[in-house]
């Protein structure tokens, strides 16, 4: 079916159902098109097995100023908010490349739940 991933179990069931019926009654059976029954003809590999992980696109243009800039911004005023810290950065070093604001954003939220201040919880009583 369009947009579903395959499992390893519904692999199995077509190279089990192979060893008798046709790629199509066995795809078929199998629950996926013949095209994917095909496709899996010419390499049996489980789809776990084929998985590969996705490395970095581009270089990280926050590498050099996140720890040395960033992190210090953040430590000494816990709620400032990211498009601050972007500007401060750009009116800190005018060559920075203008298009970081949304790796910025994303990796404050991620130091912020690793390193910053702890959330108030609040315990309803009935």
């Amino acid at each position: 079916m369009p947009g579903r991933h395959m499992t390893d179990a519904q692999t199995r069931l077509l190279l089990n159902y192979r060893k008798t019926d046709r790629t199509e009654s066995a795809a078929a059976q199998a629950g996926f098109s013949t095209a994917t029954g095909y496709r899996i003809n010419t390499d049996s590999r489980l789809p776990s097995q084929k998985i590969k992980p996705r490395a970095r696109r581009r270089p990280d243009p926050l590498q050099d100023v996140f720890e040395s800039m960033v992190v210090p911004l953040l430590k000494e005023s816990g709620e400032i908010r990211p498009v601050a810290v972007y500007r401060e950065l750009l009116r800190r070093d005018p060559e920075l490349n203008p298009n970081i604001r949304r790796t910025l954003e994303r990796r404050i939220r991620q130091w912020r739940a690793l390193n910053g201040p702890d959330k108030a919880a609040i315990f309803r009583q009935t």
